[in-house]
């Protein structure tokens, strides 16, 4: 018998700036090895590099 992997809907928001509306939806993998923390650290320090 073939096990279906269970799937979680992802988290979603909207957000409105100024005259545009975002629709965000976050999604996890379950096989990553960087934790949130992690990845936002690294999301900073890449950025504040580019200026």
């Amino acid at each position: 018998m073939e096990q279906k992997q269970e799937q979680q809907q992802p988290v979603k928001f909207t957000e409105a700036i100024g005259s545009t509306t975002y629709e965000v939806s976050i999604h996890f993998s379950k096989t990553s090895k960087e934790t949130l923390n992690d990845k936002i650290f690294r999301l900073i320090k890449n950025d504040t590099g580019k200026q």
